[in-house]
This record gives C-alpha cells, sequence and structure tokens, in this order.
C-alpha cells in the first residue's frame, strides 16, 4: 500500500515506523495498574470539531480523564495533524477520514486506530452566484483546506465524476489551491478564487459574508445524508500503553456529544467561546445557528462511509487501492456506550 503525492516527508515517516516497530505491532493494550499520564489532543477551530471543542472548554475531557493530564494543539487541516502523530507531538486527534486513511496506509496499518465518530455531514462547495452548475466551474479556481485533506478529495471526486479535471500540480479544467480556511474566505471576496470546498462554519461564513451561494452540499451525495467527517483517532502505541487513559478520553467524548445533542444552545455557546479563545475572534450568532443545522454529531463513524473515502482517494490519484481492515478499534466506546445504556456502533 502506498501514498502517492505524500504530504509526509521521508524523514517523518522513517521516524514513524520506528515508533510503530517499538510498539510491537499489537494494539492489544496491556493489563491494568498504568500511572496517570499526559493525553495530548489535537482539534479544529471548526464547527465540524464542536465534540471536541465542547469538550474542553467545558471542561468535560478534564475531569473525564481524572488523573491524566489534558493537552492540547489545534490545526487547521488533517495532514498537519496526522504530522504531529507521526511526530510522536499528540497522542489522539480529532480529524477527518482521508487524513485517517493515509496515516493508516505509510504505516503500514501500524500507526493508528480509530476509536470513535464524532460528526457527519457540514462539507459544502460554496460558489460565485454565477456558477450554475458543473459546466459553469471550467477555466475557474477553487480552493480547499489543504491537499489530501477530506474536502479536497471530496472536491476532487465531485469534479472527475462531472467530466471536469483537476490535477494535483494546481492545473486542469479547475485549478484547485490549498488554503486555510480563514484565508480562503479572504480571496473569495477580493475574487481571487470562485468558490470553495469548505467544512463549517467557513461554508456558511462564505455564503453569509462573502456572497456566495451552495453549489453542492455534500449530503446529497452520500446514502441517507449521512458520512464521517470528523472521528477520534489515536496512536496504536498509546493504546496499546494506556487503555485507561483512551478509556477516560472516550468517555469525555461520549459526555460531550451528549451535551451537544441534548443542549444544542449552550454547545453553541462553549463552540463560540472556544472559536474566540482559539482565533481571535468568534462567529455570528446567525453563522453558528445556519452551521450547526448542517452538522449530525454522532459517535458512530460511519464506517461504511470510509472505505469509500479511500476508494475516492484512488480515483482523483491520491492513494493507491487499499485494505483497511483494522483500523477501527471500537471496542472501548462500545464498552462505554453499554455503560451509558446507548446501542453500540459498528466499525
Amino acid at each position: 500500500m502506498r501514498l502517492r503525492n505524500s504530504t509526509f516527508g521521508p524523514a517523518l515517516l522513517a521516524l514513524l515506523l520506528l515508533t510503530a516497530a517499538c510498539a510491537g505491532g499489537s494494539s492489544a493494550p496491556k493489563a491494568g495498574g498504568e500511572a496517570p499520564t499526559t493525553v495530548r489532543l489535537g482539534y479544529f477551530p471548526n464547527v465540524t470539531h464542536a465534540t471536541a471543542l465542547v469538550g474542553v472548554e467545558s471542561g468535560i475531557f478534564k475531569s473525564a480523564l481524572g488523573p491524566d493530564t489534558l493537552e492540547t494543539k489545534t490545526f487547521n487541516a488533517g495532514p498537519a495533524a496526522v504530522e504531529a502523530l507521526f511526530s510522536g507531538a499528540l497522542d489522539a486527534t480529532y480529524i477527518g477520514p482521508n487524513p485517517a486513511i493515509n496515516a493508516y496506509v505509510q504505516s503500514n496499518g501500524e500507526a493508528i486506530r480509530i476509536i470513535s465518530g464524532a460528526t457527519s455531514g457540514g462539507a459544502l462547495l460554496v460558489v460565485k452566484p454565477s456558477i450554475t452548475g458543473p459546466a459553469d466551474l471550467k477555466g475557474k479556481k477553487l480552493a480547499s483546506p489543504q491537499r489530501g485533506g477530506t474536502q479536497d478529495v471530496a472536491l476532487r471526486y465531485w469534479l472527475k465524476a462531472n467530466n471536469l479535471k483537476a490535477d494535483l500540480e494546481g492545473g486542469g479544467d479547475v485549478s484547485i489551491v490549498p488554503q486555510e480556511n480563514a484565508q480562503t474566505l479572504e480571496t473569495f471576496r477580493s475574487g481571487q478564487i470562485d468558490g470553495a470546498w469548505a467544512p463549517e462554519p467557513w461554508a456558511t461564513r462564505l455564503v453569509q459574508e462573502g456572497g456566495g451561494k451552495v453549489l453542492v452540499d455534500e449530503r446529497s451525495l452520500w446514502p441517507e445524508g449521512r458520512f464521517v467527517t470528523t472521528h477520534l483517532v489515536v496512536r496504536t502505541k498509546f493504546l496499546k500503553d494506556h487503555p485507561d487513559a483512551v478509556r477516560r478520553l472516550v468517555e469525555g467524548q461520549v459526555q460531550a456529544n451528549e451535551l451537544v445533542n441534548t443542549n444544542p444552545t449552550e454547545a453553541q455557546r462553549l463552540v463560540n467561546q472556544a472559536i474566540t479563545t482559539l482565533t481571535g475572534k468568534g462567529l455570528a450568532d446567525a453563522v453558528l445557528q445556519a452551521s450547526w443545522k448542517n452538522l449530525e454529531f454522532t459517535n458512530d463513524p460511519v464506517a461504511s462511509s470510509l472505505s469509500v473515502s479511500a476508494d475516492h482517494a484512488h480515483e482523483v490519484g491520491l492513494l493507491d487501492k487499499v485494505n483497511l481492515k483494522g483500523i477501527y478499534d471500537l471496542s472501548i466506546l462500545n464498552q462505554v456506550l453499554a455503560t451509558a445504556n446507548k446501542p453500540e456502533v459498528k466499525g
């Protein structure tokens, strides 16, 4: 299995493989009696990461982790978070499907395990009002958060399905440029780009603040409108060495999603408070409320959509054909769900 046009350098990959080798190639947790540890958790200041934002901002994660220490770091896109996992700078992170697939493939199935879902939906293609369909995109420039990221793959696959070419160097019928989401809003406003496949809340901001319109809601492309947008992954070695800490983290995940789904008003307040702290500027209430409607917050990782995402990445030249057997370890999640009298999920 080989990732094409890798976003991860050779030295970093070598470090990853050494770390995986030290793990003995096994994700089986060790027996109890582990000492308290530090859990280094990554996530994004996006509404698609509301579970993580609520879990951190409310203190749910800190409380659930008990004797363990929580350290957090935020990222703009999945590949950067994966690099931090590979280097050992993170133990767990919320990321999208394609970066998780890439991490699994590059490490020959050793580096990471998906241990919970978090979010479904919340990705849209927003364009200038004059663009009414795929044919109007020929010769245009579109943005995605990072090449090889979840929205990047979705955009490239959708263009290909509509007979539009977009190569990995930014050429073709449609030019795709990688940009941080905040930059995308500015370049869209200034007319430097014609649209973007963006996660929430940026998709809604492109509409409300940038004057764009939604051309594609990605939910319309999936069965029952459900596909994994964000899930929680952990370094395999960390799972093996600190299963109790991972369980406590998953307990926090389930508790945070419970708050998000049962008290959306408070959850939105916490999300906006966190985004304000992390980025220096909060979201307008209209943006937050509109983007919230495009999302489903669920502990189910919607596993059926992951292999499809891998196929899409293969179709657009970002990934060889892969076997994802073993990428999920939902045993701890299902134990936590059973304790909370919630139905189990499938990998």
